[in-house]
């Protein structure tokens, strides 16, 4: 009983929306909506774009993220203080503010752009917004404490006796990380690495503000769609197949994650 108003709120908030959406997207039959998805390149384009992009984004923020969830994990006193909050600042900033500062930084008089040409590195500017390579960096940016926070909460709880006994046995720093902090430190990795490419999948800010017509996601498309053309059944049907490629990837890192485990139990 206690859990009926949840299941309540659940329902009408996900459930019942949901199932409105997938009934839009059927209006005038599957082929007026996702037979024309399949059948445009353009729309294919856009859904293999926005994979990649959020494939790219994931790959950045863990590269990233690892080393600075590492060193908050491993060092004390006020180093470890700075470096997160350093993590935690960006989060209480709006997702517009920081995409706006990165039109500051990347514009064609911006200061990226104004450092190269002083430093005669460059000899006009160079086309920085506007581009994939933008969105890509900018995406990274605001996504990366949402990789951060979940490895750095894995290495927290490991225990040092893990890397004493690895260099007990004669493990050098760089094999007893190989071998005993980053598998078992993956949980973290995995949980993080879910999370930013789920939230970069329904980006929408950024790569409307620092992108291109080349660098378009479903997100922007489906906006467009909504507040443009006003083509209600086919947002829907972009929206259904949004959330069933979002679910088909959760399920894949989550097998990822149970394969990564059983390899360690093995070992």
């Amino acid at each position: 009983m206690l859990i009926a108003p949840l299941v309540a709120i659940f329902s009408i908030g996900f459930l019942y929306p949901l199932v409105k959406l997938m009934a839009l997207s059927l209006t005038g039959g599957p082929s007026a909506t996702y037979g024309r998805l399949l059948a445009d390149p353009l729309y294919l384009a856009v859904l293999t774009n926005t994979v990649g992009i959020a494939l790219a984004v994931t790959l950045n923020c863990v590269l990233l993220g690892y080393p600075v969830a590492l060193a908050m994990a491993r060092l004390k006193g006020r180093l470890a203080l700075a470096i997160a909050a350093c993590v935690f600042i960006p989060l209480w900033t709006s997702v517009l503010i920081r995409s706006y500062a990165w039109i500051v930084l990347l514009q064609r008089r911006g200061v990226v752009n104004s450092f190269l040409i002083e430093t005669g590195l460059v000899g006009e500017p160079l086309k920085l917004l506007y581009t994939q390579g933008a969105v890509i960096l900018a995406m990274t940016h605001v996504l990366l404490p949402f990789v951060i926070l979940p490895i750095f909460s894995t290495l927290k709880l490991l225990s040092d006796d893990y890397n004493r006994a690895a260099r007990n046995l004669g493990a050098g720093p760089a094999k007893a990380f190989l071998f005993v902090t980053l598998p078992l430190s993956l949980p973290g990795v995995f949980a993080g690495a879910t999370m930013c490419f789920v939230l970069a999948l329904g980006f929408y800010i950024t790569p409307a503000l620092v992108g291109g017509p080349g660098s378009m996601l479903m997100a922007n498309l489906i906006g467009q769609q909504t507040t443009v053309l006003l083509d209600w059944p086919f947002a829907a049907a972009l929206s259904t197949v949004l959330l069933v490629m979002t679910i088909v990837f959760i399920i894949a890192f989550r097998k990822a994650l149970s394969f990564s485990k059983g390899l360690n139990s093995v070992h």
